[in-house]
């Protein structure tokens, strides 16, 4: 079997955060040390969002600096402590000001979709009529590439009240399901926010929420969120023949 395509998945880095009591810059560089060492670099790398804490232009500078090292086109996501413009100007991304970052890059045997689930100032996550509209339109443009759906915001619940307090509203969760059911290309649906590995089932097809490099939630289904110091992850997909086989990796 040929060498599979790799594309590495970073999340909420948190550069310039101190409520963890943890580094994130270090913990952002250790996460890609850990990338540089393996046996197989990753083809690409995507970052799903809350790559600052303040948004910041010195902040977006220092992730810049710190992914750097990994050599590889680079995919990043607004979350919500990003500011779509300064995130624009520092990352090269598509549109203007402070539109929703939302675009797609054909990255060979898969194509990525990137769709914006912010809104500016708040915590929770939102998809309206033209945001979903525009990742329908998106979708049918290559109905026979396999797909790797990308947001911040998970398309679906955890199952802990206390967290989907702070996730996506269940009425824009499933108009999101409606339109990935229609789009048999899709392969994975991934996202961030709730800095924990998390798997779902996202309209017949797997859904992953991926580990912070920062700080994780402690797991817990009756009390308030709180972050712990646990390992920090990240996630490498693999595409082989079409399919889209996802690993989690810890932070050495």
């Amino acid at each position: 079997m040929s060498r599979p395509f790799l594309l590495a998945q970073l999340s909420d880095p948190h550069i310039g955060a101190d409520w963890a009591g943890g580094d994130p810059t270090a913990a952002l560089a250790s996460a890609v040390e850990t990338i540089v060492t393996m046996p197989l670099r990753p083809d690409a790398l995507l970052v799903s969002g809350d790559l600052s804490e303040h948004a910041t232009d010195a902040e977006y500078k220092q992730v810049g600096e710190l992914l750097a090292p990994l050599g590889v086109p680079l995919y990043v996501l607004a979350g919500n402590h990003d500011d779509r413009a300064t995130l624009r100007r520092h990352f090269g991304l598509p549109g203007t000001a402070d539109e929703p970052v939302q675009y797609s890059a054909d990255l060979g045997p898969v194509r990525l979709v990137m769709v914006d689930t912010t809104i500016p100032l708040e915590v929770p996550g939102a998809l309206d009529a033209e945001r979903l509209g525009w990742l329908d339109a998106e979708l049918s443009a290559a109905p026979r590439m396999p797909t790797l759906v990308a947001m911040h915001h998970p398309a679906h619940t955890t199952g802990i009240p206390a967290w989907d307090g702070f996730g996506m509203a269940p009425d824009d969760q499933t108009a999101f399901v409606k339109v990935v059911a229609r789009h048999p290309q899709v392969r994975r649906v991934v996202a961030g926010h709730f800095h924990r590995t998390i798997a779902a089932d996202v309209a017949g097809r797997p859904g992953l929420i991926v580990p912070s490099t920062y700080a994780q939630l402690r797991l817990t289904f009756d009390s308030p969120a709180e972050f712990v110091h646990e390992p920090p992850g990240f996630a490498l997909h693999a595409v082989v023949e079409g399919e889209v086989i996802s690993h989690v990796q810890p932070v050495r």
